[in-house]
């Protein structure tokens, strides 16, 4: 009995949330045709249903002074706006100073021109417009008899300030990093970059959550078939929500199924500045601070912004060390497999005696060996990144070097595989793309099976297929391996070693920019 009243009572809830949710539907498809209705109830009624009742809708009725037959409401979402701004630029100057106002007729011109004292008004005639700007943080205004309404910006909610990356901090240059407000970070960018020829597109990703989407680039520097094409796969979205810019990069690269970037994500400001210097264009997205940097090449990711500041010796010395850390970070523990598997007499004569002593106790093969504790730094890692900022570091610190001695003294690991896994993580550690340092963690891992199934073979036939499809890749139509393949001299100034700034006179031609010229008679060689 009392199982068939519940079936009856889940029954009964469920056909009642059926007829909200297509109740939902008709108003949704209403607010696509309503226009806005003279009187102004059917308005905030319209608005208020289409909202569920949302008890953060807030909803103030008040009449106009000298004309006390019209009504007229303020509407707003509480937490979005600055409730001292409306106040003072719409309620205050409606109620108490509408001395010049005389007859009915001049009440919505006067009020739009003078009246209402913000420096964002504007005229809506449709009720889907106006609902946008209410879930977008602004407050609207209607006035019985006028089938216009005024949004007015009065945005102003809660926001971090400007911090320094964490991600990508550096000895000199900028401590300034991008917060999760789309406006504060378009401004960032404009006091970097006074050129009138920088370009601001808005859009609104997302059907529901309705994301600001931002797009910028340097009109007469960025090729206009890029821009175009940015636009167009941005506007080709069809997706509920977009909370983070990880969304939009994952629905506009061009090979979903690649390991490695095709798209840069930066928190800098002066490092999307260079980027749109060069031809680039940047997206932002409002409710992240990280910016989406497209085309981009292979050589860039290992790019820090502070290479720019030094002097070039340093940076060039900087970028070779890199460059050594990525190949150490790719290739250690599949070299050390093969060596142990596959070819001992490479191995130098007291190395392999002292390998073969600390190998001696090890029960397992060197695949197994080497998986284990490449899986338990990667487990360790993870943890370390979740855990709160003073104990993360100490955590991930102090259970590798616990994990790791507890290993050797069991006879589980060799204390050679230690060191490999700890140079390992230490060169993966030096990239400064979070985003590239996982591409070789994810193919580290193949390679290692290669090297434990074929030996040297194996991993010269791993390195051959990772550089085909390298050379494959496309990013926004420009190679992803420019300007190392296709080969090109001359943009070579600025990739493993970077010349003095005088001799960098030109903008790198892969990306195919409108104006080459950096700098008006330069000195390149």
């Amino acid at each position: 009995m009392h199982m068939r009243k519940g079936w009856q009572r889940r029954k009964s809830l469920k056909k009642q949330q059926q007829l909200e949710e297509r109740s939902q539907e008709k108003l949704n498809q209403k607010l696509d045709e309503a226009p806005i209705f003279p009187d102004v109830k059917k308005n905030a009624e319209f608005i208020k249903n289409l909202l569920g009742d949302s008890t953060d809708l807030i909803t103030r009725w008040f009449t106009i002074q000298y004309t006390p037959d019209r009504r007229a409401v303020v509407m707003c979402i509480d937490g979005l706006v600055d409730s001292k701004k409306i106040d003072e630029s719409v309620l205050r100057p409606l109620m108490l100073k509408g001395e010049e106002i005389r007859t009915k007729e001049d009440l919505w011109k006067i009020a739009y021109e003078s009246l209402v004292q913000s420096e964002e008004v504007k005229k809506v005639s449709q009720l889907k417009e106006m609902v946008g700007s209410l879930l977008s943080g602004d407050a609207i205004l209607f006035v019985d008899g006028y089938s216009e309404g005024l949004v007015i910006g009065v945005k102003g909610w809660p926001q971090r300030g400007v911090e320094e990356p964490r991600a990508e901090s550096v000895v000199r240059g900028s401590r300034e990093g991008m917060t999760e407000t789309l406006r504060v970070n378009t401004a960032m960018i404009r006091r970097r970059l006074r050129d009138p020829d920088l370009r601001l597109k808005d859009y609104k990703i997302g059907k529901r959550t309705k994301t600001g989407v931002a797009l910028l680039y340097i009109e007469g520097i960025a090729d206009d078939a890029v821009v175009r094409e940015v636009e167009r796969r941005l506007l080709e979205i069809d997706i509920d929500s977009v909370l983070e810019s990880g969304y939009i990069e994952e629905m506009i690269e061009d090979f979903t199924w690649s390991p490695f970037p095709q798209i840069q994500n930066t928190e800098r400001p002066d490092s999307v500045v260079g980027h749109l210097l060069e031809g680039k264009v940047c997206i932002l997205t409002d409710g992240t601070p990280h910016a989406l940097i497209a085309p981009a090449v292979f050589t860039q990711f290992y790019i820090s912004p502070e290479d720019y500041f030094d002097r070039f010796m340093i940076a060039t010395f900087l970028r070779l060390l890199r460059a050594a850390a990525f190949l150490i970070a790719l290739l250690l523990p599949t070299l050390y497999i093969s060596f142990v598997s596959f070819h001992p007499e490479m191995i130098p004569p007291r190395l392999a005696i002292a390998l073969a002593a600390g190998r001696s106790t090890v029960p397992f093969p060197s695949i197994v060996e080497a998986m284990t504790m490449e899986l338990s730094v990667e487990i360790l890692r993870e943890a370390s990144i979740r855990l709160p900022g003073p104990i993360g570091p100490t955590i991930g610190i102090v259970g590798a070097l616990v994990i790791g001695d507890a290993a050797v003294t069991a006879g589980v690991v060799s204390p050679l595989m230690v060191i490999v896994v700890g140079l390992t993580t230490i060169s993966s550690y030096a990239n400064p793309s979070y985003n590239a340092a996982i591409s070789l963690r994810l193919l580290r891992f193949p390679l290692m099976i290669l090297g434990a199934l074929f030996g040297l073979y194996g991993v010269v036939v791993g390195l051959l297929l990772m550089l085909a499809h390298l050379v494959k890749l496309r990013s926004f139509g420009v190679p992803y391996m420019a300007p190392i393949a296709p080969l090109r001299w001359k943009d070579l100034k600025d990739t493993l070693i970077r010349v003095p700034w005088r001799w960098m006179d030109r903008r790198p031609t892969f990306f195919r920019p409108e104006d080459h010229q950096r700098e008006e008679g330069g000195n390149s060689p």
